[in-house]
């Protein structure tokens, strides 16, 4: 079954520069625009909340939630898709802030592979249900055929997906194409797409991707495109001038995973680096 569709009016986007003082590089002739104080507010709160975990908190300097969510447009009055949660670092935000604002009609789905994929957020579930019960499941990508709850076409008015287009890649090209055609039907007419990821240069191999967890950023405009997006909007929020995108272990080596680091002299140099360098690419469909 899928969900049904709920109307809310899409609100204007936040320039990163509203936030950082940093200027937000516009696409198109349909750029961004600056949200209210107002509007960030509740994100900010969402991200104050004392009910989020500690150890996803120590991320924050990282991730920049206030500053992302913000570019993105996240406001009051939305449904609002998060896609492959992993462990519920974002959900934990995008779950207070839709409780928070759930008297505007703020409506929060996660949508994964229907087992594995959103064991965490069942897991959220089960032990806070008065924090987390809010939030619906879905399935993603929805196979043909499925009897799960999937996303309504034409039903959303922002997703979000955080570290995610290398997976999809792992999976193929096909399966990266059809991600991002599911994506484009589930969003309304004038509906964003937010995309975070980690950034592999230009002028690298573009055989990393396949292995290393970077993506460049032509191939996920690329990707969109191909769908029917249209890129509107990229920020610098994630970026990282201290990865070299060229670690032993790929992404992983760097924080917060750190993979095979126990063994490695080089330890500290990964954990002076920090996260990995990450693109932040605003999408809308036309």
């Amino acid at each position: 079954m899928a969900f049904l569709a709920k109307s809310a009016s899409l609100a204007a986007i936040a320039a990163f520069a509203t936030l950082s003082g940093a200027a937000a590089i516009a696409a198109t002739d349909d750029p961004p625009t600056a949200v209210s104080a107002d509007s960030v507010q509740p994100i900010r709160d969402a991200v104050a909340s004392p009910n989020r975990s500690e150890n996803f908190r120590q991320r924050d300097s990282y991730r920049n939630p206030v500053e992302t969510l913000s570019f993105f447009g996240l406001q009051p009055g939305q449904t609002v898709v998060e896609l492959w949660p992993g462990g519920g670092w974002y959900t934990e935000v995008l779950g207070n802030y839709s409780r928070s604002t759930s008297p505007a009609g703020t409506r929060l789905i996660v949508a994964a592979p229907w087992e594995r994929g959103l064991n965490a957020i069942r897991r959220m579930q089960t032990s806070q249900p008065d924090l987390w019960n809010h939030i619906q499941l879905a399935e993603f990508p929805a196979p043909s055929g499925t009897t799960n709850p999937t996303v309504a076409p034409g039903s959303a008015d922002l997703v979000l997906t955080f570290r995610n287009v290398h997976n999809w890649r792992f999976g193929g090209q096909d399966q990266v194409a059809e991600n991002f055609r599911q994506i484009f039907s589930m969003l309304k007419p004038g509906g964003r797409l937010g995309v975070v990821e980690h950034r592999l240069p230009e002028e690298m191999d573009s055989a990393l991707e396949e292995t290393s967890g970077y993506m460049k950023r032509s191939s996920v405009v690329a990707y969109a495109e191909a769908a029917g997006f249209r890129l509107i909007g990229e920020s610098e929020i994630n970026a990282n001038s201290r990865d070299t995108h060229n670690w032993p272990r790929g992404v992983w080596t760097l924080p917060p995973v750190l993979r095979g680091a126990d063994q490695d002299p080089r330890r500290d140099e990964y954990i002076a680096v920090g996260e990995s360098d990450r693109m932040t690419l605003l999408f809308v469909k036309p």
